[in-house]
C-alpha cells in the first residue's frame, strides 16, 4: 500500500485521547500572560517554544515534567484558564481533530484563589467557546475534560468526586499523572474504587518511565479503562524467537482490548523509546493491540496529532488505511457514550478517510 503523505494526513479527521491542556499552551500566550502576572520565563518570547522543546528532550521524565512550572504558572486566573482552553480547541481543530479529551490537574491551578470547581468551570467555558466557534465555521468538534490528580499528592478522591459531579457538564473522566517512580497507582486506590462504584471512566498514566509493575497495578488493582502511554508493555513481549511471544500481562491487555494511549515523540523525549523508528508502536500494532496515536504535550514536543501520524508514516510506511485504523481505535476508546462514538466514526471519520 502507498505511504500516506503529509499533505494527505493534514486533511484527515483525527482523535486526541492523550492531550495535556497545560502541555499545549501557545508560546505567545505563555509570554503574554507571564508579562501580565510578573512570572519570570527562562527564555524570551521569540525563542520560548524552542526552549520548551530542548528542555523536554533530556531523556528524563522528571526533567520533562519540570517545564510545566511555566505553563501552570500562567493558568491560575479564570480568564487565563478560559483563554488556554479556547485556544487549545482552536489549535486542535486546525490540525483536523474532531474529538479531543483535554486532561489537566485542577489542584495545580489554585494559586490565585480559585476553588477546584471554579477552575473546572473556567476551563469548561473556554472549551465551550472554542467548540462553538468551530461549529459556527462549519466544523465538527467534540471536546471533554479529563480531571487529573497528581500522583505524588493525596487529593485523588476529592478530584474523583468532582469528576462524578460534573460528568454531565463537560467532564468525561479521571486520570492520575506525574512522576511514576515511587508513586504507584495503588496510592489512589480509594479514588479508583469510588469511580468504579459510580460507573465513571478513568485512564491511568502507567508504563511510561516505570515498567510492568505500574501497568499491572493500573489494570489489575485499579481497573483502568485505558493506559496513558503503556509503552513499556513491550517489556512483556519476547521477540528473540521466530515469532513474538506475549507474556501473561501483555496477552491479558491485548485480549481485553485495553487501549494504549501511545505518544511517540514524547516517549522519545523522555527516554521510553530511542527514536521514532525504534518505537514499539509498530510491533504493538502488528500484534493487534488497541493502539492509539497521541501528541501528549504539543508545546513540549513541538508537535500535533498530524505530525505524529506523519512521523509514523515516514518511519513505518503507513498508508491512509493504517492511519484510519489508529483513528478508529481511538474513537472506539473515547470516554463518550457508545452511540455518539459510533456516529462520529460513521459520519465523520470513515468518510474523511474515504472508506
Amino acid at each position: 500500500m502507498t505511504r500516506a503523505t503529509a499533505e494527505q494526513i493534514a486533511g484527515l479527521p483525527k482523535v486526541a485521547l492523550h492531550e495535556h491542556l497545560d502541555g499545549g499552551v501557545r508560546p505567545d500566550t505563555v509570554a503574554q500572560i507571564a508579562a501580565e502576572i510578573g512570572h519570570e520565563l527562562p527564555a524570551p518570547a521569540e525563542t520560548l517554544g524552542a526552549w520548551f522543546a530542548e528542555a523536554s528532550s533530556s531523556g528524563s521524565l522528571e526533567r520533562y515534567l519540570e517545564t510545566f512550572e511555566h505553563t501552570v504558572a500562567v493558568m491560575q486566573r479564570p480568564q487565563d484558564l478560559r483563554r488556554v482552553a479556547r485556544e487549545a480547541v482552536e489549535d486542535l481543530s486546525a490540525d483536523g481533530v474532531v474529538y479531543a479529551e483535554l486532561r489537566w490537574a485542577p489542584e495545580q491551578h489554585q494559586q490565585a484563589g480559585l476553588s477546584l470547581t471554579e477552575a473546572v468551570e473556567a476551563v469548561q467555558e473556554g472549551i465551550d467557546e472554542g467548540v462553538a466557534a468551530v461549529r459556527a465555521a462549519g466544523g465538527t468538534m467534540v471536546v471533554g475534560q479529563l480531571l487529573t490528580a497528581m500522583r505524588h499528592a493525596s487529593r485523588g478522591l476529592e478530584i474523583a468526586e468532582i469528576v462524578v459531579a460534573y460528568r454531565d457538564r463537560g467532564v468525561f473522566g479521571f486520570d492520575i499523572a506525574g512522576a511514576e517512580d515511587g508513586f504507584p497507582p495503588i496510592l489512589h486506590l480509594e479514588a479508583f474504587e469510588y469511580l468504579r462504584r459510580e460507573n465513571a471512566h478513568f485512564t491511568i498514566h502507567a508504563g511510561e518511565a516505570f515498567g510492568l509493575p505500574s501497568i499491572w497495578q493500573a489494570v489489575q488493582r485499579c481497573g483502568a479503562d485505558r493506559l496513558g502511554h503503556g509503552v513499556r508493555i513491550v517489556d512483556d513481549i519476547d521477540v528473540s524467537g521466530y515469532r513474538p511471544r506475549l507474556g501473561r500481562l501483555a496477552a491479558y491487555i491485548r485480549d481485553r482490548r485495553i487501549p494504549l494511549e501511545l505518544c511517540p515523540s514524547s516517549n522519545v523525549q523522555t527516554g521510553a523509546a530511542a527514536s521514532i523508528a525504534d518505537h514499539p508502536i509498530a510491533l504493538l500494532a502488528e500484534l493487534g493491540f488497541r493502539v492509539t496515536v497521541n501528541s501528549d504535550n504539543r508545546l513540549m514536543s513541538q508537535t500535533s496529532i498530524g505530525r505524529e501520524l506523519t512521523l509514523l508514516s515516514d518511519a513505518f510506511g503507513y498508508s491512509v488505511g493504517d492511519l484510519r485504523w489508529f483513528t478508529v481505535n481511538a474513537m472506539k476508546s473515547a470516554f463518550l457514550p457508545f452511540d455518539e462514538r459510533l456516529q462520529l466514526i460513521d459520519e465523520v471519520i470513515k468518510p474523511g478517510y474515504g472508506a
